[in-house]
């Protein structure tokens, strides 16, 4: 590992990307800071802390929506389009042509996500600026809350504000992705992620060690911060873990065996993310209305709450359905098996066609079920532990043991060390050849 860090640290090009990286990160979280004009900052964040959904949304902004900032979207609206888009590739002939067109295609797709992300963007800010603004008082600041028949204009005012700071967002994570280091959309995630880490151990420290100190709270502080460890080995472990497909090729000389890895968790965090969506939708609808405690209201937080015990079977239920939709989306038994032919190739001990698609798929089926075990035990361990320690709403939102958060963060830091340790191979190669 040394040897490695040493070979990448020791080349001049990547040290220059990595420190082109930092500062587009530092810009990016400056961003975060700088608020969105009229707004009351410290109101916005005691809703958010009670919203499941916006807190997910300010986990990937890095902290941009609490602070109702001009980044306060991230690039959520982005990352939301490339999914949209993906999927539409399965009912739109046009757009699975152009994902079958190379380069060309790819640029096209890319244009197309980008105008839907601004779109997404604008739908969302005016969302959240309607919903949250139900009441005024919760999210404006005194000076302008004598203007009350021109409300409406502030909110469409603010969220193309928040639209803008998205395309800003995107902007930078092109950068990134061009001239720095890794994947510049999920760098910024990733990156957002971190950042909130710091305030997590604050929390912690001041909830458990602080005035309150006694055996118990030292017990308990020591209890979570080795249950975070574990959960870190554990993502990198499944994160990382793979089942392979022996192939062999008729038309090779030589080594003509290969496989097909399938990563156990092929769809990341996405059924995640769709699951607590959709979970939160009705919530967040009870909410802006103001009905949390009529009787329509309190079924809908039992039915959709997933603190609750019907809750908690749908989320999972929703887990498991979306693990199997995305994996089998984007891995298609059919397609593999018709390129493996087309490639000469063959799964030994299986005939070509039928019978290979069904071992494929077979295979992908098996994984998919342990990949959604992991994403679930993964999305309920917050929740249990939120329960067990007695976190309030506020301090559940900050500590977040597992969960999408961590899945990203360890993926992104997998999948950059890789492309740095391949970038200081292919420059070795390059000086010993010239």
């Amino acid at each position: 590992m040394f040897t490695k860090l040493k070979k990448i640290l020791s080349n001049g090009e990547i040290i220059k990307k990595l420190i082109f990286t930092f500062l587009i990160l530092l810009v990016f979280k400056i961003g975060t800071y700088i608020p969105i004009p009229m707004v009351d900052t410290l109101a916005i964040r005691a809703e958010i802390a009670n919203n499941n959904f916006l807190t997910v949304l300010n986990a990937f902004s890095g902290g941009g929506l609490s602070n109702f900032s001009i980044l306060a979207l991230g690039i959520s609206p982005y990352i939301t389009s490339s999914i949209i888009v993906q999927m539409l590739q399965l009912v739109i002939p046009k757009f699975k042509e152009w994902s079958e067109q190379g380069e060309v295609g790819k640029q096209k797709l890319n244009r197309i996500t980008r105008y839907v992300s601004i779109g997404l963007a604008l739908a969302q800010g005016l969302a959240l600026l309607f919903g949250l603004g139900a009441n005024p008082e919760n999210i404006l600041v005194a000076d302008v809350l004598k203007y009350q028949n021109m409300y409406w204009l502030f909110y469409i005012y603010m969220a193309l504000v928040i639209t803008a700071g998205s395309c800003f967002t995107m902007w930078l994570a092109d950068l990134i992705t061009r001239h720095g280091v890794g994947n510049g959309s999920s760098m910024i995630i990733a990156a957002g992620i971190i950042s909130t880490i710091p305030a997590m151990f604050s929390t912690l420290i001041n909830k458990y060690l602080g005035a309150a100190a006694s055996t118990v709270n030292i017990i308990c502080f020591v209890s979570i911060i080795v249950l975070y460890v574990l959960m870190i080995f554990g993502v990198v472990f499944f994160e990382g873990a793979k089942r392979e497909i022996p192939v062999q090729y008729s038309n090779r000389q030589g080594n003509n065996k290969s496989n097909i890895p399938f990563k156990l968790n092929s769809a990341s965090v996405i059924p995640v993310i769709f699951a607590s969506t959709l979970l939160s939708i009705p919530l967040t609808i009870v909410g802006m209305l103001g009905q949390n405690t009529s009787t329509a209201g309190i079924w809908i937080e039992q039915i959709f709450s997933y603190q609750k015990p019907v809750g908690i079977i749908i989320y999972i239920l929703l887990i498991f359905f979306f693990s199997f939709f995305y994996t089998f989306m984007t891995v298609d038994p059919e397609k593999l098996s018709e390129n493996l032919d087309k490639q000469g190739a063959y799964i030994p001990g299986y005939r070509r066609g039928e019978k290979t698609i069904n071992t494929i798929a077979d295979l992908l089926f098996k994984t998919t079920i342990i990949g959604a075990t992991y994403l679930t035990i993964l999305a309920l361990v917050p929740i249990v532990v939120s329960l067990s320690f007695g976190f309030t709403s506020q301090e559940a939102s900050v500590i977040t043991v597992g969960g999408t958060s961590l899945i990203i963060v360890v993926g992104v830091a997998i999948e950059t060390a890789k492309q740095l340790e391949t970038a200081s191979e292919t420059k070795e190669y390059k000086g010993f050849l010239n």
